[in-house]
């Protein structure tokens, strides 16, 4: 018998109070302002999650198209997000080769100490963030914290001292806790494990984009070198921390919230994402099994597993052979670069083209792993890449080898980076699990950035011998580290086929559904 047509009931289901809904109420219903949020979300949600349908009553849609409307109107604003987020988290960089360090009689010591303490707030503060993300709407949370970092690095201009710098870059960490992860779960909530990866890349290519924006910025506003009786690097922090609030007050009215309350889809398309995004990572064929949806609901159990499970702990090890090679590139490659014997100006100037090639490359890169269905095999192959960068930079003194070698880490880093975070939401189930899993990998993996901000230290100048040689230690922790994930998620995957042939599953759908990604149905993506 062919499937029934979405919100339509088979002649032969019982009465189904959530699937016989007329089309009187549903056009009332779906007027703009008629039902709070909380209530349009259970109204789609019981639409798609009705019984009567199945992925059939969903066939006539164009799934192409819905995810086009959708990349239209959030990619480019949390792109745009992103990109201050990462450009006010690293111009200090810039500002130190423009004269901050002097300016503010800071010893190396102290400057390190200021790009550390950072790291420590920013990660203490991303559970409570991402949990508050999802309990409030993230059109309110996401502009919120915006406001606030982009205050603080305002502030951050008019800085005397060592103490002034260390107390702004420890409110900076708070303020901007929660929008990386914040916005990697929010894209988990509209786009499903095998898209998802060509998303995370178009926004995090923001931050590659932010390196290269960064530099030319910090070289056009260093010129203002006076005005106001400020120094150029001053206005550096005013002039982008304006700029992050500005744009802030725009996303108040610009993000949407959740699929369920996307106006720009229409009622079906809505709810065919939801019915997507519920049954997701199961496994399929086998007989007449109900499939298992998502848990949605919360309870602190589900944070507490979070915290308990050994892949996210596991995975944080990949996360530092990627971020401390990151951060070490984003806070020290102006300065490395103008080591070399470079000026100032060059130097900016010089990190635009490796930012811009690494950008290219992540969204290529993420299009080819979503394609093919596979994490693990790209992630290895970009350490490796990242080894033969870093020995090229500890090996020579020859300034273009050094540059060749940091243009090669960058081009490796940033394809890596949204597939370490996107391999870890691929395999995290339950609404509420993946959002605490990924703000504690993204939380405690940033806290590799308060690492290497000590790895270039200015008295190993020119040749960073040691940031290079513990950069490369990370990375080979890394590639262990994304091996022995790749075996147990075999390992695990195939225990579980075998229990399913044998119909071993004393549990119920509900039941199912509450272990989440530790449950005998659902399928780890490697």
């Amino acid at each position: 018998m062919a499937s029934p047509e979405f919100g339509e009931k088979p002649a032969d289901s019982p009465p189904s109070e959530k699937a016989d809904i007329t089309e009187a109420e549903l056009a009332r219903d779906n007027q703009p302002g008629h039902l709070s949020q909380k209530d349009e979300k259970g109204r789609i949600d019981a639409l798609a999650l009705d019984p009567a349908v199945t992925r059939a009553s969903f066939s006539h849609l164009d799934e192409a198209k819905i995810l086009r409307k959708m990349d239209i109107r959030l990619l480019p604003m949390l792109a745009l997000l992103y990109l201050l987020s990462f450009l006010d988290r690293g111009n200090i960089g810039n500002a130190k080769i423009e004269g901050l360090q002097e300016d503010l009689h800071l010893l190396p010591n102290e400057y390190n100490l200021c790009l550390t303490v950072f790291f420590f707030t920013y990660a203490a503060f991303e559970v409570p963030s991402n949990l508050i993300l999802k309990k409030w709407r993230p059109s309110r949370w996401l502009p919120t914290i915006m406001i606030a970092w982009g205050t603080v690095m305002t502030l951050m201009g008019i800085v005397q001292g060592f103490s002034g710098l260390l107390a702004a870059r420890l409110f900076l960490g708070v303020a901007e806790a929660g929008l990386y992860p914040g916005v990697a779960y929010y894209l988990t909530m509209w786009y499903c494990r095998g898209e998802i990866q060509l998303r995370q890349a178009l926004f995090f290519s923001a931050a590659s984009i932010a390196g290269a924006f960064s530099g030319l910025l910090a070289f056009a506003i260093s010129k203002m070198d006076g005005a106001g009786g400020l120094e150029g690097w001053r206005w550096i922090f005013i002039l982008e921390g304006i700029a992050t609030v500005v744009v802030a007050i725009v996303a108040f009215f610009v993000l949407h919230d959740f699929p369920e309350t996307a106006r720009f889809l229409t009622e079906e398309e809505r709810a065919f994402v939801v019915f997507r995004l519920k049954y997701q990572g199961q496994a399929t064929g086998e007989g007449s099994r109900p499939p298992v949806p998502q848990a949605e609901e919360f309870r602190w159990k589900y944070v507490r597993d979070a915290f308990t499970d050994v892949q996210i702990w596991v995975n944080i090890f990949v996360y530092w052979g990627i971020v401390c090679p990151l951060y070490g590139i984003s806070l020290f490659l102006p300065t490395i670069i103008n080591n070399l014997g470079y000026t100032s100006s060059k130097a900016q100037l010089m990190t635009v083209p490796i930012y811009i090639t690494a950008a290219i490359l992540a969204v290529v890169f993420a299009y080819l792993s979503d394609r093919v269905g596979k994490r693990s095999p790209f992630i290895v192959c970009f350490l490796l890449i990242m080894i033969v960068g870093f020995s090229m930079c500890i090996s020579s003194t020859d300034p273009h080898v050094v540059y060749g070698g940091v243009f090669l880490v960058a081009c490796a880093i940033y394809p890596a980076f949204p597939g370490v975070v996107t391999w870890l939401s691929n395999n995290l189930s339950g609404s509420y699990k993946r959002t605490a899993g990924m703000a504690i990998q993204i939380g405690v993996g940033n806290l590799g950035g308060a690492m290497a901000s000590n790895f270039y230290r200015q008295a190993d100048s020119p040749r960073y011998r040691l940031g290079h040689g513990l950069e490369l230690g990370f990375i080979s922790g890394g590639i262990i580290a994304a091996l022995v994930l790749t075996f147990g998620y075999a390992t695990i995957n195939k225990k579980r086929e075998q229990k399913l042939r044998e119909g071993d599953v004393p549990y119920s759908v509900e039941e199912l559904s509450a272990q989440g990604d530790r449950a005998v149905t659902f399928r780890y993506m490697y």
